[in-house]
């Protein structure tokens, strides 16, 4: 009986049965902490499953970790909310007085942002519109990921590292450059108050009060980085997900995979989420990173040959 031989190092390796186990105490840290969810537990269920499963279960886990370190990441995020953020540190006025120069529109001769525009001119159709790629790119990245399991497994492990490195990348410049979202300035002006939580914008307020569910108040109520406007990591996973997958697209999820891009970008200005800065800042890290992994990938001379080879043993 032959096995594939990187299935045979997945089978074996010591390190699987260890797998699981910063999922477990991440989920006692947050059951003790009163905030434990049922994300919490299908994770910690997930992860135990594949590492205890068999050669195709694991190859699955190793494919999904990187994902699962995210997770874990940003829900641990309150913890250091506030570290390297203070009144001095956050970008708020001079970051908009950087949009206004490169990005500003002038309406009746006066200078404005893009977002003033539409934040007095709001469009109830653009409002659902824009509510699709902020509601779905969770499931579009699991989708995603998902897809190049099946389709071309080097890139879905690929994938994976690159979203776990495009998030710790964010994640440390929301301390070390913390940005306020146009949001912010338009609720708050030119003043810090490191008490003001996160919050959905009036735009997606009024898709919950349609949906009579708090779906976006949820999930921004849960976020930890009020200041972390810079770089957009929305435009930054849209951007992956084109450039990961794109060789294993037909014509039609190209189209697909491009115009999800260009909504999600679209409705981050929009939403008044994120300046045209942090779009352009969030698709360059996501170059980068892209660009890194295929360079390390060259290096590691990690053969294509494991594409598409099929996670079972053969007589």
């Amino acid at each position: 009986m032959a096995i594939a031989v990187d299935e045979l190092r997945v089978r074996h390796s010591a390190w699987m049965l260890l797998a699981p186990v910063p999922f477990l105490l991440h989920g006692a840290w947050s059951a003790w902490r009163g905030v434990f969810h049922w994300e919490n537990a299908a994770i910690c269920l997930f992860f135990v499953i594949t590492a205890l499963g068999g050669a195709r279960t694991r190859r699955l886990l190793v494919g999904a970790y990187p994902l699962g370190l995210v997770g874990l990441m940003y829900t641990s995020m309150k913890v250091v909310e506030n570290v390297g953020v203070s009144p001095a540190t956050v970008h708020l006025c001079d970051l908009r007085a950087a949009e206004l120069a490169l990005f500003g529109i002038t309406v009746g001769g006066q200078r404005m942002t893009l977002h003033d525009w539409w934040q007095v001119h709001p469009v109830p159709a653009l409002d659902f519109l824009c509510a699709i790629p902020y509601g779905t790119f969770l499931f579009a990245i699991t989708g995603c990921a998902i897809w190049l399991y099946f389709r071309d497994y080097t890139r879905m492990v690929r994938f994976g590292w690159c979203y776990l490195a495009l998030n710790v990348a964010g994640f440390l410049t929301y301390h070390l450059y913390p940005a306020a979202p146009p949001w912010y300035f338009h609720a708050h002006g030119c003043v810090v108050d490191l008490t003001v939580h996160a919050t959905e914008g009036p735009n997606l307020a009024r898709v919950d009060a349609w949906l009579g569910v708090p779906y976006f108040a949820g999930m921004y109520g849960r976020a930890s980085d009020v200041f972390g406007a810079m770089p957009s990591l929305h435009a930054a996973y849209a951007l992956l997900i084109v450039l990961l997958a794109w060789p294993t697209y037909g014509v039609g999820w190209r189209i697909v995979s491009v115009a999800f891009l260009v909504l999600m970008c679209f409705a981050a200005v929009y939403l008044d989420h994120h300046w045209v800065l942090d779009l352009v800042a969030g698709l360059l890290y996501c170059a980068v990173v892209v660009g890194v992994s295929v360079v390390a990938v060259r290096l590691s001379g990690w053969s294509a040959s494991s594409r598409r080879r099929p996670a079972t043993c053969s007589t």
